[in-house]
Protein backbone atom coordinates (compact mmCIF):
# COMPACT_ATOMS: atom_id res chain seq x y z
CA UNK A 1 0.00 0.00 0.00
CA UNK A 2 1.24 3.57 -1.03
CA UNK A 3 1.79 5.71 2.22
CA UNK A 4 1.14 9.67 2.67
CA UNK A 5 3.34 11.82 4.84
CA UNK A 6 1.30 14.46 5.96
CA UNK A 7 2.25 17.04 9.24
CA UNK A 8 -0.05 19.11 10.80
CA UNK A 9 -1.21 22.71 10.62
CA UNK A 10 1.18 25.10 13.06
CA UNK A 11 -0.42 26.85 15.75
CA UNK A 12 1.66 29.53 14.03
CA UNK A 13 0.19 29.36 10.28
CA UNK A 14 -0.36 33.09 9.85
CA UNK A 15 3.50 33.46 10.52
CA UNK A 16 4.40 31.05 7.39
CA UNK A 17 6.53 32.58 4.68
CA UNK A 18 5.47 34.51 1.54
CA UNK A 19 7.48 35.23 -1.05
CA UNK A 20 4.68 36.45 -4.32
CA UNK A 21 1.86 36.78 -2.32
CA UNK A 22 0.42 39.20 -0.02
CA UNK A 23 -0.76 38.72 3.73
CA UNK A 24 -4.24 37.77 4.49
CA UNK A 25 -5.43 36.43 7.81
CA UNK A 26 -5.85 32.97 8.00
CA UNK A 27 -8.55 30.79 9.60
CA UNK A 28 -6.29 28.49 11.86
CA UNK A 29 -9.39 26.55 12.79
CA UNK A 30 -10.76 26.10 9.41
CA UNK A 31 -7.07 25.40 7.78
CA UNK A 32 -7.24 22.33 10.33
CA UNK A 33 -10.72 21.49 9.54
CA UNK A 34 -9.14 21.25 5.60
CA UNK A 35 -6.02 19.60 6.09
CA UNK A 36 -8.11 16.81 7.59
CA UNK A 37 -10.38 16.46 5.19
CA UNK A 38 -7.62 16.33 2.77
CA UNK A 39 -5.71 13.28 4.30
CA UNK A 40 -9.23 11.93 4.70
CA UNK A 41 -9.41 11.87 0.64
CA UNK A 42 -6.12 10.21 0.45
CA UNK A 43 -7.26 7.51 2.87
CA UNK A 44 -10.20 6.85 0.62
CA UNK A 45 -7.63 6.84 -2.50
CA UNK A 46 -6.04 3.47 -0.89
CA UNK A 47 -3.02 5.47 0.70
CA UNK A 48 -1.91 4.45 4.30
CA UNK A 49 -1.29 8.41 6.18
CA UNK A 50 1.22 8.82 8.15
CA UNK A 51 0.51 12.24 10.25
CA UNK A 52 3.33 13.74 11.96
CA UNK A 53 2.83 15.76 14.85
CA UNK A 54 2.88 19.97 14.16
CA UNK A 55 5.68 22.13 15.55
CA UNK A 56 4.82 25.24 17.51
CA UNK A 57 8.17 26.64 16.65
CA UNK A 58 7.62 26.06 12.36
CA UNK A 59 4.70 27.52 10.98
CA UNK A 60 5.31 26.29 7.50
CA UNK A 61 5.30 22.77 8.73
CA UNK A 62 2.43 21.28 6.68
CA UNK A 63 4.13 22.06 3.39
CA UNK A 64 6.26 18.64 3.62
CA UNK A 65 7.00 18.23 0.09
CA UNK A 66 9.34 20.86 0.46
CA UNK A 67 11.01 18.86 3.15
CA UNK A 68 12.08 15.29 1.01
CA UNK A 69 11.80 14.44 -2.42
CA UNK A 70 10.67 10.78 -2.77
CA UNK A 71 11.97 7.91 -5.82
CA UNK A 72 11.68 4.82 -5.91
CA UNK A 73 15.04 4.08 -5.34
CA UNK A 74 15.85 6.82 -2.84
CA UNK A 75 14.64 9.94 -0.84
CA UNK A 76 16.24 13.21 -1.34
CA UNK A 77 16.36 15.09 2.63
CA UNK A 78 16.12 18.82 1.40
CA UNK A 79 17.94 21.74 2.48
CA UNK A 80 15.09 24.26 1.88
CA UNK A 81 15.40 27.68 0.26
CA UNK A 82 14.09 29.88 3.89
CA UNK A 83 16.37 29.57 6.50
CA UNK A 84 13.29 29.04 8.69
CA UNK A 85 12.33 26.07 7.24
CA UNK A 86 15.38 24.16 7.41
CA UNK A 87 14.52 22.47 11.45
CA UNK A 88 11.24 21.19 9.14
CA UNK A 89 13.67 18.08 7.77
CA UNK A 90 14.60 16.40 10.31
CA UNK A 91 10.80 14.72 11.40
CA UNK A 92 10.26 14.21 7.71
CA UNK A 93 13.83 11.98 7.07
CA UNK A 94 12.46 10.28 10.12
CA UNK A 95 9.32 9.17 8.93
CA UNK A 96 11.05 8.73 5.20
CA UNK A 97 14.09 6.38 6.76
CA UNK A 98 12.18 3.06 7.15
CA UNK A 99 10.94 3.32 3.42
CA UNK A 100 14.04 4.90 1.65
CA UNK A 101 18.01 5.04 1.67
CA UNK A 102 17.89 8.98 2.61
CA UNK A 103 20.16 11.30 0.48
CA UNK A 104 21.23 14.83 1.62
CA UNK A 105 21.18 18.28 -0.26
CA UNK A 106 24.20 20.16 1.71
CA UNK A 107 25.40 23.61 2.27
CA UNK A 108 25.55 26.03 0.12
CA UNK A 109 23.25 24.20 -2.09
CA UNK A 110 19.20 24.93 -1.01
CA UNK A 111 16.70 23.08 -2.97
CA UNK A 112 12.62 22.54 -2.11
CA UNK A 113 10.92 19.79 -3.14
CA UNK A 114 8.24 21.89 -4.39
CA UNK A 115 10.67 22.99 -7.03
CA UNK A 116 10.93 19.17 -8.19
CA UNK A 117 8.51 17.75 -10.85
CA UNK A 118 9.60 13.93 -11.79
CA UNK A 119 9.18 12.83 -15.55
CA UNK A 120 9.93 9.51 -15.53
CA UNK A 121 14.33 9.81 -15.65
CA UNK A 122 13.60 13.63 -16.62
CA UNK A 123 13.40 15.37 -13.76
CA UNK A 124 13.02 19.12 -13.73
CA UNK A 125 14.00 22.08 -10.86
CA UNK A 126 12.69 25.13 -10.56
CA UNK A 127 15.28 27.37 -10.19
CA UNK A 128 13.12 30.56 -9.22
CA UNK A 129 14.87 31.58 -5.63
CA UNK A 130 13.95 28.91 -3.37
CA UNK A 131 16.26 26.07 -4.79
CA UNK A 132 19.80 27.57 -6.23
CA UNK A 133 22.17 26.23 -8.54
CA UNK A 134 24.72 23.89 -6.18
CA UNK A 135 21.23 22.61 -4.93
CA UNK A 136 20.39 21.73 -8.38
CA UNK A 137 23.82 20.30 -9.23
CA UNK A 138 23.81 18.17 -6.07
CA UNK A 139 20.56 16.61 -6.99
CA UNK A 140 21.78 15.46 -10.17
CA UNK A 141 24.93 13.85 -8.28
CA UNK A 142 23.20 12.60 -6.03
CA UNK A 143 20.59 10.36 -8.47
CA UNK A 144 23.36 9.88 -11.42
CA UNK A 145 23.78 6.01 -10.20
CA UNK A 146 19.74 5.50 -10.78
CA UNK A 147 20.31 7.30 -14.28
CA UNK A 148 17.90 10.37 -13.84
CA UNK A 149 18.76 13.56 -15.96
CA UNK A 150 18.33 16.81 -13.58
CA UNK A 151 17.61 20.13 -15.20
CA UNK A 152 16.94 23.56 -13.79
CA UNK A 153 13.72 25.25 -15.24
CA UNK A 154 13.68 28.96 -15.35
CA UNK A 155 10.34 30.59 -13.31
CA UNK A 156 8.50 33.78 -13.90
CA UNK A 157 6.23 35.33 -10.94
CA UNK A 158 5.85 32.21 -9.02
CA UNK A 159 7.51 30.31 -5.73
CA UNK A 160 7.63 26.74 -7.31
CA UNK A 161 7.94 24.43 -10.19
CA UNK A 162 4.89 23.11 -8.93
CA UNK A 163 2.90 26.36 -8.85
CA UNK A 164 3.47 26.02 -12.67
CA UNK A 165 3.56 22.98 -13.43
CA UNK A 166 2.23 19.59 -12.56
CA UNK A 167 1.87 15.91 -13.78
CA UNK A 168 -2.31 14.83 -14.15
CA UNK A 169 -1.91 11.85 -16.50
CA UNK A 170 0.32 9.12 -17.50
CA UNK A 171 0.71 11.75 -20.75
CA UNK A 172 -0.61 14.82 -19.15
CA UNK A 173 0.62 18.33 -18.01
CA UNK A 174 -1.53 20.89 -16.54
CA UNK A 175 0.69 24.57 -16.62
CA UNK A 176 0.54 27.89 -16.42
CA UNK A 177 2.50 29.40 -19.64
CA UNK A 178 2.99 32.58 -17.93
CA UNK A 179 4.92 31.55 -15.20
CA UNK A 180 6.99 28.32 -17.39
CA UNK A 181 7.70 27.72 -21.05
CA UNK A 182 5.38 24.99 -22.44
CA UNK A 183 7.91 24.89 -25.02
CA UNK A 184 9.87 22.74 -22.05
CA UNK A 185 7.40 19.81 -22.23
CA UNK A 186 7.74 18.97 -25.91
CA UNK A 187 5.48 15.72 -26.47
CA UNK A 188 3.58 16.22 -23.47
CA UNK A 189 -0.50 16.75 -23.79
CA UNK A 190 -0.71 20.03 -22.08
CA UNK A 191 -3.47 21.74 -20.39
CA UNK A 192 -3.17 25.22 -19.92
CA UNK A 193 -4.96 27.00 -16.48
CA UNK A 194 -7.73 29.36 -17.07
CA UNK A 195 -6.50 32.82 -17.13
CA UNK A 196 -8.36 33.94 -14.69
CA UNK A 197 -6.64 31.20 -11.88
CA UNK A 198 -3.39 32.10 -12.76
CA UNK A 199 -2.11 29.38 -9.22
CA UNK A 200 -4.60 26.58 -10.82
CA UNK A 201 -1.84 24.48 -12.10
CA UNK A 202 -1.07 22.47 -9.29
CA UNK A 203 -2.75 19.13 -8.78
CA UNK A 204 -1.67 15.81 -6.87
CA UNK A 205 -1.82 13.04 -8.98
CA UNK A 206 -1.60 9.58 -6.90
CA UNK A 207 -1.83 6.25 -9.28
CA UNK A 208 -4.17 7.14 -11.66
CA UNK A 209 -6.45 9.59 -9.67
CA UNK A 210 -6.19 13.37 -9.56
CA UNK A 211 -6.58 15.66 -6.29
CA UNK A 212 -7.18 19.05 -6.99
CA UNK A 213 -8.43 22.62 -5.21
CA UNK A 214 -12.47 22.88 -4.72
CA UNK A 215 -12.05 26.81 -5.61
CA UNK A 216 -10.20 26.45 -8.75
CA UNK A 217 -13.45 26.04 -10.83
CA UNK A 218 -12.75 27.21 -14.27
CA UNK A 219 -9.74 25.59 -14.52
CA UNK A 220 -11.18 22.22 -13.30
CA UNK A 221 -13.57 22.49 -16.34
CA UNK A 222 -11.00 22.64 -18.48
CA UNK A 223 -9.63 19.06 -16.86
CA UNK A 224 -12.82 17.72 -17.01
CA UNK A 225 -13.39 18.37 -20.29
CA UNK A 226 -10.63 16.09 -20.99
CA UNK A 227 -12.06 13.37 -19.21
CA UNK A 228 -10.56 14.19 -16.12
CA UNK A 229 -12.98 14.39 -12.92
CA UNK A 230 -10.29 14.98 -10.14
CA UNK A 231 -11.35 14.59 -6.40
CA UNK A 232 -11.39 17.81 -5.01
CA UNK A 233 -10.78 19.15 -1.34
CA UNK A 234 -11.25 22.78 0.19
CA UNK A 235 -7.47 24.32 -0.17
CA UNK A 236 -8.25 28.04 0.67
CA UNK A 237 -6.53 28.51 3.45
CA UNK A 238 -3.25 27.16 2.64
CA UNK A 239 -3.23 28.95 -0.83
CA UNK A 240 -3.13 31.88 1.58
CA UNK A 241 -0.14 30.83 2.62
CA UNK A 242 1.58 30.29 -0.92
CA UNK A 243 0.59 26.29 -0.33
CA UNK A 244 -1.15 23.78 -2.73
CA UNK A 245 -2.25 20.23 -2.96
CA UNK A 246 0.89 18.79 -3.82
CA UNK A 247 2.76 20.25 -1.13
CA UNK A 248 0.96 18.65 2.27
CA UNK A 249 2.11 15.31 1.16
CA UNK A 250 4.65 12.85 0.23
CA UNK A 251 3.28 9.93 -1.58
CA UNK A 252 5.92 7.12 -1.77
CA UNK A 253 5.08 3.55 -3.15
CA UNK A 254 5.84 0.47 -0.62
CA UNK A 255 5.25 -2.28 -2.99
Amino acid sequence: MPIAITRGISPRFADCELTHQIRVPIDLLQAEREHAAYADALRGLGLQVIELPASTELPDCVFVEDAAVALPECAVITRPGAASRRPETEAVATALKPWRALLHIEAPGTLDGGDVLVLGKRILVGAGGRSNAEGIAQLGRLLAPWHYSVEAVPLRGCLHLKSAVTRVGEDTLLLNPEWVDAALFAGWRCIAVDPTEPDAANALLTGDRLVYARHHVRTRERLQDASMEPVLVDAGEVAKAEGAVTCCSIICDTA
